[in-house]
């Protein structure tokens, strides 16, 4: 409809009037340029429930970036937690609240159905049941929607195409689960429109608002002398997300092959840190800099300055100024 239209327009298409939007590829720039340079990369929820006997269960529910963790669940108001401010997204708050509100109503009823069903279905307690639903991003190719239930670990059904199937090992229990969860047309329509068109237009729009807070920083220091007359360079670089990074020491255009990467290690946000050294004379500290590439950079190198400028106008001088003390001292 129109007014349909405008609202898109703004910004803000609700889940729940947008069941005949067809999916289709993202064309934000940095969007591109972030995938580009990286792995697929993928948002979901994780619904778990624990059983434990006929009358007894918990839920816990939690939402993920790749491997950083975006939201958490609040059993007791029914809504997500979101646990860095840009986890929001760019969505109107009218479409969040829609989205929490089904999800919401999932999580109550998707557990029924296994604690209505748990004698015909021969399920043991205590035993636990996972839902994982979400979409994955590729430049260049359409979004991929995804929704999965595992039992005690093990794949069980998947969604495709409006409806379940059971998956290929798991017996007649998984072909059982798929009759009583394809009778349920209206869930199974907004499952469907969640993951093939809120869910890629959320991944989007939270790249687009966490690119400040993904993109690294970096900077440059001295480590240890290895010996005269030699500097052990080091440049960090922290913050960054998603994980694959390239960070080089060169002199122009040329990577100095000397590089010692270190191992790349988690920060307690889901961010990342690395750092990479190089062992030189102390004379050719001049002209090298540290060179960063990374996804969230918009396809732009990063190149700290401000330590390599205090490398040549103090340390290296003074280096050189000690040295010669050094020899005159012997001479006399």
């Amino acid at each position: 409809s129109s007014e349909l239209a405008s609202t898109c327009q703004m910004g803000c298409c609700p889940i729940l009037e947008s069941l005949n939007k067809t999916n289709y590829i993202f064309e934000f720039t940095w969007l591109i340029l972030f995938l580009t340079q990286a792995e697929p990369i993928s948002v979901q929820i994780i619904l778990t429930t624990s059983f434990y006997n006929c009358s007894s269960m918990q839920n816990q529910g939690s939402a993920w970036l790749d491997e950083l963790q975006t939201h958490a669940w609040d059993n007791k108001t029914g809504a997500f937690i979101f646990l860095q401010h840009w986890y929001k997204g760019k969505l109107c708050s009218k479409e969040l609240t829609e989205v929490e509100e089904l999800f919401s109503s999932y999580y109550i009823g998707f557990p029924l159905k296994f604690q209505d069903h748990g004698s015909q279905w021969q399920l043991e307690y205590p035993f636990q049941v996972q839902l994982a639903l979400g979409c994955e991003l590729r430049v260049g190719e359409a979004s991929v929607g995804f929704m999965r239930i595992a039992y005690q670990g093990t794949d069980l059904v998947s969604f495709q195409s409006m409806s379940w199937w059971p998956s290929p090992e798991a017996g007649s229990r998984a072909q059982q689960v798929c009759r009583v969860f394809n009778q349920d047309h209206e869930d199974n329509e907004l499952m469907h429109t969640f993951i093939i068109d809120y869910c890629p237009r959320y991944l989007s729009s939270l790249l687009d608002a966490g690119k400040a807070d993904l993109q690294p920083e970096a900077w440059l220091s001295a480590g240890p002398s290895p010996g005269p007359g030699r500097l052990l360079l080091v440049c960090h670089v922290s913050g960054f997300y998603p994980k694959p990074v390239w960070v080089m020491w060169m002199r122009g255009e040329q990577e100095q092959r000397g590089t010692q990467r270190g191992d790349v290690l988690p920060h307690a946000d889901g961010t990342w840190y690395l750092r990479m050294s190089l062992d030189v004379k102390a004379r050719e500290a001049a002209g090298l800099s540290c060179r960063v590439r990374h996804s969230s950079l918009g396809g732009q190198d990063m190149q700290p300055h401000s330590m390599g400028l205090v490398f040549l106008a103090v340390i290296v001088p003074l280096m050189l100024l000690a040295g010669l003390a050094l020899w005159l001292r012997k001479r006399w």
